[in-house]
């Protein structure tokens, strides 16, 4: 039975088990909001801006990771 949505840390843990890398939370959350995924307001985010975006060749790991846990929008 999969969830809706993992934890941040779930699917760093899995991305790093299957790509050698862990993700930055503010990938995942970009990731998220490229999927149409829902998001919380981060405390230490100020504006609308973005500060970070998940680099090009990271995504489809992320991707494959929300896959995996069934968190497709």
């Amino acid at each position: 039975m999969s969830r809706e949505i993992a934890t941040y840390q779930e699917i760093q843990k899995w991305v790093e088990s299957h790509h050698g890398f862990q993700p930055k939370t503010c990938w995942i959350a970009h990731c998220k909001e490229l999927q149409g995924l829902p998001l919380r307001h981060a405390a230490n985010r100020y504006g609308e801006a973005r500060a970070e975006e998940c680099p090009l060749d990271k995504r489809p790991a992320i991707f494959q990771a929300f896959r995996h846990f069934g968190m497709n929008s």
